[in-house]
């Protein structure tokens, strides 16, 4: 008997339609020999015999092919997903406007009705999809231009109620999360703020390592080590940038030896900022063993909120902590390894030697 020999991508996708998968709608449809109709991956219908499958790039190649499409999941149409995903888009659009006038950010029942759904279902599609409430969406928003106003604005208070916090108070219990600092170092570039770092070489190049008293604030990968060291100081204009710290060159030898012998294992205290969505990503990679490898979904899944893909994607592309925050451990659905911030050769050759190790 004659063996077929299928692509090993189709793997992913049938495993799809064995999950009705709804991540995987708009990637690709499939067809059905027996039934003469194609459909998206989370069709609800009974599975069809392997056999009797096969897979479209486009809903027009598969009605090219002769398939009309399927009455219960009705490939022609946007599906479900993409639908509130649009809603969800809406919404921060709208919140995106009002924190930019500096207004308050519209209340949640007012976005609801915007979006024709009740307060409650809304509040629960924009946390699935956004990968955080309203709330909390408007709340890393203003951070963002409260961190963007600091050092343009005439003083401290006046960028606080230019980002649209109601008080002074409102912003500093939270000023620690949002900047990392005080907001007057902020303001300053850093002014006051010591950080230490250090140069290195390893085998994916050159590794800067840079803390504040509070911990470990960057660690980044490089060709060029002026090119690092210039990062910072633009990031931190005028701290006090402390180099050639032979107890902090240490540290830097122990980030260096993880590169090298991942099996040894890297626990740093950190002093990162980001929004909070961004620290429950973060913190789901640090708990991903060495050796391990997770996908996107699976990391949405494991903080409660398994439609933010795109959201966990942008969490880990804004890490500022290599290795300490192992977003190299991320991969696609089907294993293959995407983007990564400081290149995606050095993240294979991290994976391969943790998998070794």
């Amino acid at each position: 008997m004659t063996r077929i020999e299928r692509p090993a991508e189709d793997d992913w996708r049938w495993q799809a339609i064995e999950l009705h998968d709804k991540s995987a709608d708009g990637r690709f449809w499939y067809s059905v020999a027996t039934t003469g109709v194609y459909c998206r991956p989370s069709c609800p219908s009974r599975r069809p015999l392997r056999r009797n499958v096969t897979f479209h790039a486009t809903r027009e190649a598969a009605e090219t092919a002769g398939f009309r499409p399927c009455r219960r999941c009705r490939p022609r149409e946007d599906s479900p997903d993409g639908r509130q995903a649009a809603l969800v888009a809406a919404a921060c659009k709208a919140l995106d406007a009002a924190i930019d006038a500096g207004d308050a950010e519209p209340r949640l029942a007012d976005l609801a009705a915007t979006a024709g759904l009740s307060p409650f279902h809304f509040h629960r599609v924009f946390r699935q999809h956004a990968g955080v409430t309203p709330k909390q969406y408007a709340a890393g928003r203003r951070a963002e231009r409260m961190r963007d106003g600091l050092r343009s604005s005439a003083s401290v208070t006046e960028a606080i109620y230019d980002a649209g916090y109601s008080s002074s108070s409102r912003f500093y219990e939270r000023s620690d999360e949002v900047l990392g600092m005080t907001a007057s170092a902020w303001r300053k570039g850093g002014r006051g703020v010591r950080i230490r770092f250090a140069v290195g070489e390893c085998s994916l190049g050159a590794i800067l390592v840079a803390a504040t008293e509070r911990g470990v604030c960057a660690i980044e990968f490089g060709d060029d080590p002026q090119a690092l060291v210039e990062s910072l100081q633009d990031r931190f204009p005028d701290a006090v940038l402390v180099g050639a710290d032979p107890e902090f060159e240490r540290l830097v030898a122990e980030v260096v030896g993880f590169v090298e012998a991942p099996g040894r294992g890297l626990d740093l205290k950190l002093d990162v900022a980001g929004t909070a969505f961004q620290h429950r990503v973060w913190q789901a990679l640090r708990a991903i063993p060495p050796g391990e490898r997770a996908s996107y979904a699976e990391i949405a899944r494991r903080i409660g909120m398994p439609k933010a893909v795109r959201a966990v994607a942008q969490a880990c592309a804004s890490n500022p902590a290599a290795l300490a925050i192992p977003c190299h451990r991320v991969v696609r659905t089907d294993g293959a390894l995407s983007g990564y911030r400081w290149g995606v050769e050095r993240k294979r050759t991290l994976l391969e030697r943790e998998a070794a190790a």
